[in-house]
């Protein structure tokens, strides 16, 4: 593959290797040569061997080629006309591959010394991390609320940082103990019932949608066979204003979960399907999974033939599903149950704090990859806009507005890296930004992925210029999934890097997941991947944001922001780089799934 003058220039110093057949006469410039950051792969598959007499790109780029060369082949001097004479870098200085790209594995900083700003914030740099080598930790990394050193000079303003309360939302969590199937739709005494029958009313919602089923699954009767799970759904209605604002009752201790098949049987899937024993297909606890303790109220579509890999068809199985969670929610608005606790969320800013947005890209492809921003009540589907039909541009919400609900996910992607409906009400990097007293978190922007290359590139323009505008600090870009949608994923890294401000992908990437493309500002990345083989595995939720891959990314930025060198991960993923980071911060080890994987 060759390279761009942009990639040109950062790699100067490193071999040139012709990337394809070159013909006596040819004038060498950078779309000859090949990307110096495949070597390691290449040499490895023994499709490149350098050279000892081989030149350097600095050496050969204007020079013109004495004969015929073929791919892969050390550019050496008596192929050329001349060589370039060029003046040599000292002993002492890096090379430029030393900070080059971070992918795969959240990166671990540089250098054996542990300094503490003004800010109240350690920065940690370290010469050796997988050994830990002259680290000593004196304070712990989240110490506090003051300013961060680059705004140090302003800290004898008794206002700076100081907590700005926009608006506020009470989610108050309703203690719920059973569930019931009966002759109506109901809650008392902590009881849901569900009218047996609201079933057939439920298909009448979508055509496409020719029956639904209902099972309440208890915690201890998990080992019961499942179709794939198409998403995990929780309870929750507004009482009191819209979405971001207010009050929301929230129930505890159930979740709906929908599952489908087409009339023949076709899982409706993408790629990966989490069909099975249901213990062993999700990862209970995480994030957009039921909790351990969790009951489950599944809910079985199944869809007209041969339009499981259609946009309608998948969404048919949501709309049903969602008639009736709203014959709950009804039920919910009126009911006066013990409340087991009060979440307070409060969209705040910090006048002052580095100004940061946390960027969520979002499936957008159509099929069977689409979303439903906004809709009138928490998760839920009417009034709601999907991202594809809107050109899935760049959307602003507030932070509130994330946690209450502002997104019902259709996604049928692989079932490890799928996002569902419950991850984003409960997203910790929304929950870990809102709270750090050390940023001042403007907005969380939710972005589509197209299936277009060309839109790609749009879209990710249109998200460039929103950064630009709100003069931004920092940003944090997450994706779900990986393979097409990573084209988009770095786009927008890029997008935020050329415009100067810091930037930290999370993503899956491990061995199956390996980006496929990169550019100079992918140097801090954060890895999702929990699969011991590192790949993209059928038990749903495994390979998402979690709380620790959110703390990571957090002070990843942090250091990024504050000028902090960010170490090259290892050229092949590796989970003791993730847990060398995990233990810095004082979280627990990242423990990997040895069973369901694909590989």
């Amino acid at each position: 593959m060759s390279i761009t003058q942009e990639t040109l220039q950062q790699h100067l110093k490193d071999p040139a290797i012709f990337c394809c057949r070159r013909e006596k006469g040819t004038v060498i410039s950078a779309a000859d040569l090949e990307d110096p950051g495949l070597f390691a792969d290449m040499q490895e598959a023994g499709l490149l061997t350098l050279s000892p007499d081989g030149l350097r790109i600095e050496q050969v780029i204007g020079r013109t080629l004495l004969e015929d060369t073929e791919a892969l082949t050390p550019i050496t001097a008596n192929v050329l006309d001349s060589v370039n004479q060029v003046e040599e870098e000292k002993a002492a200085a890096k090379s430029s591959s030393d900070v080059s790209q971070a992918v795969a594995n959240s990166a671990t900083v540089s250098q054996s010394t542990v300094r503490t700003g003004g800010d109240g914030m350690i920065h940690i740099e370290i010469g050796k991390a997988e050994k830990f080598e002259g680290l000593k930790l004196d304070v712990p990394v989240f110490s506090g609320a003051a300013a961060p050193a680059a705004l140090a000079a302003q800290a004898a303003d008794e206002k700076h940082g100081e907590k700005k309360v926009i608006r506020k939302l009470i989610k108050k969590h309703i203690k719920i103990k059973d569930v019931k199937l009966g002759s109506e739709t109901s809650i008392k005494d902590g009881v849901i019932t569900i009218d047996k029958d609201i079933v057939k009313k439920a298909v009448k919602e979508d055509v496409l949608c020719k029956s639904l089923e209902l099972e309440v699954i208890y915690p201890d009767k998990r080992h019961i066979y499942t179709e794939t799970i198409m998403d995990v759904c929780p309870i929750a209605t507004k009482v009191e204003g819209e979405l971001g604002e207010g009050v929301t009752k929230v129930v505890d201790g159930v979740v709906f979960m929908l599952t489908g098949v087409d009339e023949d049987g076709v899982q409706v899937h993408e790629f990966g399907s989490s069909e099975g024993y249901l213990d062993e297909k999700m990862f209970f606890g995480h994030p957009g999974c039921a909790d351990e303790g969790d009951i489950i109220i599944r809910c079985h579509a199944v869809i007209q033939r041969l339009s499981g890999m259609t946009r309608p068809g998948p969404f048919a199985a949501h709309k049903c599903q969602d008639y009736i969670i709203q014959a709950v929610r009804n039920e919910l608005k009126d009911y006066n149950g013990e409340v087991v606790r009060e979440e307070v969320c409060e969209d705040v800013r910090r006048s002052g704090n580095p100004r940061v947005v946390l960027i969520k890209e979002i499936m957008g492809q159509g099929a069977m990859h689409d979303n439903v921003l906004c809709p009138t009540e928490p998760c839920g589907i009417l009034g709601g806009q999907k991202n594809v039909d809107c050109g899935n541009v760049p959307i602003m919400l507030t932070p509130n507005q994330v946690r209450d609900g502002s997104i019902h996910a259709l996604t049928c992607i692989g079932p490890a890296t799928k996002e569902m409906t419950r991850h984003y009400i409960r997203e910790p990097l929304v929950e870990g930004l809102a709270a750090d007293s050390e940023l001042d978190l403007i907005g969380v922007v939710f972005v589509g992925s197209p299936q277009v290359n060309d839109e790609k590139l749009w879209v990710s323009e249109r998200l460039g210029s929103m950064l630009e505008s709100l003069d931004l600090d920092g940003v944090i870009i997450t994706t779900e999934g990986f393979g097409n949608n990573h084209i988009d994923f770095i786009q927008h890294i890029g997008q935020a890097g050329k415009r100067g401000i810091p930037v930290v992908g999370v993503s899956f990437c491990a061995y199956q997941g390996q980006l496929v493309v990169g550019n100079e500002y992918a140097k801090a990345m954060v890895e999702e991947n929990m699969d011991a083989g590192g790949f993209e595995n059928d038990i749903a939720g495994c390979s998402c944001v979690t709380a620790e891959v959110a703390a990571r990314a957090i002070q990843m930025l942090k250091n990024t922001m504050s000028g902090v060198e960010i170490k090259a991960a290892e050229k092949k993923w590796n989970n003791e780089v993730i847990n060398a980071n995990n233990r810095l911060l004082g979280l627990p080890e990242n423990k990997l799934v040895e069973s369901g994987t694909l590989h």
